[in-house]
Formats: structure tokens, sequence, C-alpha cells
């Protein structure tokens, strides 16, 4: 299963939040938050039920419930937006505590919904919402120091931008980064990571980061993202310890082993893959 065709596979398995005895505008408001989310809202009635809760399912299997004063701001929740920066990238962690995917701020608002998904599905993110949900993988990456770290950059070009920012994660002993990027533009200078080039079109088109914990599975984390459009990106990050390997996996044997000064043998054409 490739890379973009795992991210039609999470998205298929759609989840459906019913908000039950809450005020249209309640609904309305939880609609908008989630709108980049692969999450449908729906209004529920409930006579023997408390009013104000939302519960969660994925294929009509029950997956958790929560207080709407917990989802949504305003409303008196305890959703967390604190962070503890330090990433290699010079930005804020919103992690909450383990570390949470996703763009800063507001993100973390629908907590008990979320950190209950393992596969969370996100649409039309931006550049950078992409950037900042990367950054979150890249800190915990460098906070554990130690297992792989591999990264999707579509092209060469892309990923000269962020050669220094690798070449310093690549710099922890115990931490081995891997780059991947379709060979257009120049290779940039590598001192500490791995790059992957090659021509298939899933590298050009898709978006990832994934960290294999360092040997602890609640460390383990991974975004994959497809752009379907120019600058909009479609797809999910996951806490789950299985699909995280499968992605690591499946990159380490579509793309193989190369050499750290990035100049070794290239992955497979696009002719060998498709």
């Amino acid at each position: 299963m490739s890379l973009i065709e795992l991210i039609a596979g999470v998205e298929a398995r759609k989840a459906t939040l019913a908000v039950f005895n809450a005020d249209p505008e309640v609904t309305t408001a939880l609609r908008e938050h989630f709108a980049d989310r692969n999450i449908r809202i729906v209004d529920e009635r409930s006579e023997a039920g408390p009013d104000g809760y939302a519960v969660l399912s994925r294929d009509g299997e029950f997956v958790t419930a929560a207080a709407v004063t917990d989802l949504l701001p305003g409303l008196g929740g305890t959703a967390d937006a604190d962070g503890d920066g330090g990433a290699p990238g010079d930005t804020e962690s919103t992690g909450n505590g383990e570390g949470a995917l996703g763009p800063p701020d507001d993100a973390r608002i629908g907590k008990p919904i979320l950190d209950h998904l393992d596969e969370t599905m996100f649409t039309s993110y931006s550049r950078g919402d992409m950037v900042a949900a990367s950054r979150e993988i890249e800190d915990r990456a460098w906070r554990v120091g130690d297992g792989e770290l591999h990264a999707g950059f579509q092209t060469l070009d892309v990923l000269s931008g962020e050669s220094d920012t690798y070449d310093l994660l690549g710099e922890k002993s115990d931490l081995d980064v891997h780059a991947y990027a379709a060979a257009e533009g120049d290779a940039p200078d590598v001192e500490h990571y791995t790059v992957h080039t090659g021509r298939t079109a899933e590298i050009r088109e898709t978006w990832f980061v994934a960290y294999d914990g360092g040997g602890y599975d609640g460390a383990k984390c991974a975004l994959l993202a497809e752009e379907r459009a120019p600058g909009e990106f479609y797809g999910f990050w996951s806490y789950d310890p299985e699909t995280v390997d499968y992605i690591i996996d499946y990159l380490t044997g579509q793309y193989g082993v190369q050499s750290t000064d990035g100049g070794a043998e290239s992955g497979a054409s696009a002719d060998e893959k498709r």
C-alpha cells in the first residue's frame, strides 16, 4: 500500500461526532472548529441524556464522549494550548506532555476528542500549517534523541531550505535522520543525515514526517499528507504505533539505504514504481 493509498484508507474511516441536546449555535461552532478535520458533526436529541454532550463514533462503534464545554473555547472548557518550546527549528511546542501534533495556538481545543483518534484527518492545510505540525514531530525526536526520523520534502529545492535544521537533528549521535525528495533542483550539502532521491509521483506529491519513538511506542508519531491542489494538503497525523511503523517500513523498503553524503544511488525510477 503506497503513501497515497494509506491516506485514502484513513480518509475512508470518517468519524462522526453526535452533539446531544445542545443549542444550534453550539453545533455550528463545532462544525466551524472541526472544519479541517475528517469528522462529520450531527445534531441529536435524547430525553434521557444530559444537555450539551458529544459522542464520537467510527464505523458505528463508540469511541469516546465529552461535554461540549470541554470542546469549545468560551464555554468553560479546559482545552490546553500551552507548550514547552525548544524545537531545533525554534518553534514553540503545542504539546500535552507527550507532544501534540497539529498547527499552533488553538489546535488543541477539542483535545478530548482528538486524543481518541489514532489517525486524525485534516483538510486544506496550508504550507504554514504543515510546517507547524512537522515541527512538533521534529521536536519530539530532538527531545528523545534516539531512534529514526524520516521526512519527505517533495523536492531537493525544498530540502535545501531545511538542510540546517536537519543537520542539527542529525548531530544527535543516536538519532538516525533520513530525508526524501524528488530529484528536482540541486542537492544540499549534507553532513549528518541521509538523503534519498527518487522520481516517483508519491515523493513529489506527499509531505511526511515520521518518528519511530526511539524504542518507545508512546513516542511514535507521524504526519502524512498529499498535496491535492497547489499549497493545499489533505492527510492525517497519527500516534498509532502500527501506522508509524508501516510508514517507516514502507519508506525503507521502497527507497533503500543510502550514504549520508546525499550523493549515493537514488531511489527507484517512476517506471519501476508505478
